[in-house]
């Protein structure tokens, strides 16, 4: 019985971590399952704007007051959890507070975690009541009804609960020290939980002891749980968020990818020494699939930016083509894949890591293509995106799918390319007429 608390809190990591590496080896098999598409060049600036963007949250600033609460949440919630350190040791090891004997350098430690905990439980509660109280546009559009809507309340929920069980350990902990009972030693700092330990005055020490041990197991308990929910959520974002910036498309936005296949035939016709009766060579094995009808279409990279997605709206509330009425919504597009790939995912678990056909797509069974003509391409998406999310590029690839593989065009674009195919410009006068409009006068 003497080591009972170590053996189970060495089986909470194992199944806690256990599960977690499972979690992450599905996501790694899903994301692969895309295209690949070399993401390697010039890593030097790959390295700065992963520093920037997603370390630094530079794109964040852009809306300060969102800006400001989500540093609170995420550098306090990252930074607390350093503790973890201590709590795994503490666990292991059958000790009590194991770092103590940093002496000052650790109750400033102690002391910066309790008000960065304050902090956060200050920055969840103000994104609960814009979330549902205020009720902003953004975030109550009609792609996060439903199981979107209550994952956000659901993390707001986790985190506030975490911190003030970190908070009510502290303070019973500290009540304890100033009593000098058993092994509870005055160490640390605790500038916060120290103003609520007095509400231990008058009970039972065995009883705040035994309240201490509860708030420390469920803690951990908590942290484990919130780590293998992370995969089912769109706060995925904490871990992804730094490989999506380290992998994101560096090329000057509105500069598009050209097809090699076509690239190649434009090439030929327009070289003088080819050989226009010359029969075209045999392609070897499948025939190139223009664009992207389903998420294996999709390269990697835009499977990992659905995984990496925040749901945060500000593509979407940056959309002009969203601001004006039209169906499209960028965050949903994100959604929309994240949600087929899933699906795919779960099809893979069922036949033994392979997929079989289920009569779906992800374009008109997920995404529609009303959605993917409304946008206008501007880009706003991409440079809204805190951590340089493409929506465009999906919708790019398969509005490619549509025409270069279904001919399902809207009307005006076929004129277009006909137009350009017969007069060499988008407009149906030929050549000889394109200036007759400075006679018109």
């Amino acid at each position: 019985m003497e080591y009972l608390g170590q053996v189970l809190f060495l089986l909470l990591l194992v199944v806690g971590f256990g599960f977690f590496i499972k979690n992450i080896k599905k996501l790694i098999r899903n994301i692969k399952l895309g295209r690949n598409i070399d993401r390697t060049d010039n890593s030097s600036a790959r390295w700065r704007n992963m520093i920037r963007v997603a370390l630094g949250q530079s794109k964040m600033v852009k809306r300060p007051i969102p800006a400001i609460l989500h540093i609170f949440v995420y550098a306090g919630f990252v930074i607390i959890n350093i503790e973890m350190l201590e709590i795994i040791v503490d666990g292991l090891f059958g000790t009590h507070r194991a770092f103590s004997f940093l002496g000052t350098a650790y109750n400033a430690l102690i002391g910066i975690f309790e008000v960065l905990a304050f902090l956060v439980i200050f920055g969840v509660v103000v994104f609960w009541i814009r979330r549902n109280v205020l009720k902003l546009k953004r975030l109550n559009q009609p792609e996060l009804e439903g199981w979107a809507k209550r994952d956000a309340n659901n993390i707001i929920y986790i985190e506030t609960i975490l911190m003030c069980f970190f908070l009510i350990m502290n303070a019973a902990d500290y009540y304890l020290q100033s009593i000098g009972y058993t092994h509870y030693t005055a160490v640390g700092s605790f500038p916060i939980s120290g103003l609520i330990s007095p509400i231990f005055d008058g009970i039972n020490p065995a009883t705040v002891a035994f309240i201490e041990r509860f708030c420390w197991w469920a803690h951990i308990a908590g942290v484990m749980v919130f780590m293998n929910y992370l995969y089912y959520s769109k706060h995925l974002h904490i871990f992804l968020a730094f490989p999506n910036t380290y992998f994101a498309n560096l090329q000057p936005k509105g500069e598009f990818d050209n097809l090699e296949a076509v690239k190649k035939e434009v090439s030929l016709m327009m070289d003088p020494n080819a050989d226009p009766y010359a029969a075209p060579a045999e392609p070897v094995g499948e025939p190139e699939k223009f664009g992207a009808q389903d998420v294996m279409d999709l390269n990697w990279v835009q499977l990992l930016n659905a995984y990496s997605c925040t749901e945060c709206g500000r593509c979407t509330s940056s959309c002009p083509q969203n601001i004006t009425g039209k169906k499209l919504s960028p965050r949903k597009i994100m959604m929309s894949t994240r949600d087929r790939l899933e699906d795919v995912s779960k099809i893979m678990d069922a036949n033994n890591g392979q997929f079989v056909d289920d009569g779906k797509t992800l374009l008109n069974d997920y995404i529609t293509p009303e959605e993917l003509w409304a946008c206008n391409t501007c880009n706003a998406c991409v440079e809204e995106c805190p951590i340089d999310i493409s929506p465009l590029s999906i919708i790019m690839d398969m509005r490619r799918f549509l025409v270069m593989e279904q001919s399902a065009a809207p009307i005006e674009l076929n004129n277009m390319m006909q137009n350009v195919e017969n007069n060499a410009a988008p407009w149906q006068y030929s050549q000889m007429d394109r200036l007759n409009w400075k006679d018109e006068n």
